[in-house]
């Protein structure tokens, strides 16, 4: 473990480094830094760090220079999700109840499947001990997929037409919770940005006639996947209700341009049964 900051003073590579202090760490690089400010050269400022522990400071640092520079593992892994989850919720991850869920489905390269998520992998097989179904989305027949009732291949970057589909099911079964919709989601404001009337009933025909597209039959065409198979996930998901468990990670999100609206329309499933906080 390095203990102190060390400077290098032979050539790169050669792994010549002598201890320094921080007096003249800060110096050296704020120097540079403000340098760049001053002279109009935000983009060449960059701050990387492997996987960020620091709530979320750094960005405001950087958001306060004016410089779009943050870089680290979590640009390739999370950050995409991250972004739909707040969006909605205005938190960047949810925290699934896998072990007391009826349903779990997960997406792509999952929380398990990394190297310090043991935990969860233990949650999901409990939640199957107890009577849980699993369904797995990923291109890959992972070990995951491989424990799971239902395996969704779909061609990748239609993960988010996929989840429309589970919606439509949802709303054109009557497998909505429309109380907990009702309750938390602001609907209102959702009707008066279209110019409709502002009352729960209109809002639920409106909703459906939104999403009327996502069919099982096109989602299936658009994603490889049987109609069949759309289908039977939504119902169980319907079915499961509050104890619907789910979560998006990585190759989903992060692997495809506007990989947020997986985590968009994976957290609009979650709310149309009510299964956030629960």
């Amino acid at each position: 473990r390095i203990l102190y900051p060390m400077k290098r003073v032979g050539p790169r590579g050669s792994g010549k480094f002598e201890r320094t202090t921080w007096n003249e760490v800060l110096d050296v690089f704020a120097t540079q830094i403000r340098k760049a400010l001053v002279e109009g050269r935000r983009t060449e400022v960059m701050y990387h760090v492997g996987r960020p522990g620091h709530d979320g400071y750094m960005d405001r640092v950087l958001q306060r220079w004016g410089v779009d520079g943050h870089n680290s593992h979590t640009n390739v892994c999370s950050g995409a999700a991250r972004l739909g989850y707040a969006l909605w919720s205005g938190a960047d991850r949810p925290a699934p109840d896998h072990e007391h869920s009826k349903f779990m489905l997960l997406l792509s390269s999952h929380l398990e499947t990394g190297h310090y998520f043991n935990p969860h992998a233990q949650r999901i097989i409990e939640g199957k001990m107890k009577g849980g179904k699993l369904a797995v989305c990923d291109i890959r027949l992972s070990n995951t997929a491989s424990m799971a009732d239902y395996w969704l291949a779909p061609r990748p970057g239609t993960e988010a037409l996929m989840l429309l589909g589970f919606a439509h099911v949802l709303m054109r079964d009557g497998l909505v919770d429309w109380k907990f919709v009702e309750d938390w989601v602001d609907w209102r404001a959702y009707q008066r940005a279209r110019g409709r009337s502002v009352d729960f009933a209109s809002f639920r025909d409106d909703l459906a006639r939104d999403y009327a597209e996502a069919t099982p039959d096109r989602v299936a065409e658009a994603c490889g996947l049987e109609a069949s198979t759309i289908e039977n996930v939504a119902r169980e998901i319907g079915k499961a209700g509050a104890k619907f468990a789910s979560h998006v990670w990585r190759n989903s999100a992060a692997g495809n341009e506007g990989g947020w609206a997986v985590a968009r329309n994976l957290q609009f499933v979650s709310v149309l049964v009510g299964a956030v906080g629960s």
